[in-house]
């Protein structure tokens, strides 16, 4: 692939990373007030589908920040372990494809 087709796809990557991350923090902030307010929450299915597109930094940061999801081991350990994937992922590909 060309240099500059790849540094375009670089930064799509990252845009990807840093918005499914906010909008997991966002979206764990909001399900823990509707938790605490006995109303329809969020589907942990799409918890987990953000989590996957690249938001699992800012799911485990709200885990921390919001005090959610913490007694469930799939959330803190599933999570954990796919935000270290991520993030390795993307510094490789900081590394390899940003000046």
């Amino acid at each position: 692939m060309d240099g500059g087709v790849m540094m375009a796809v670089s930064y799509w990557i990252l845009f990807v990373f840093i918005l499914s991350s906010t909008a997991l923090f966002i979206l764990m902030g909001y399900d823990k007030r509707k938790a605490k307010k006995g109303q329809w929450r969020v589907t942990e299915k799409r918890l987990w589908l953000f989590a996957l597109m690249g938001g699992a930094c800012g799911g485990v940061a709200g885990m921390r920040v919001f005090r959610h999801k913490l007694n469930y081991s799939r959330f803190r350990i599933g999570w954990s372990i796919l935000a270290v994937i991520q993030l390795v992922g993307l510094l490789m590909l900081m590394w390899f494809y940003f000046p």
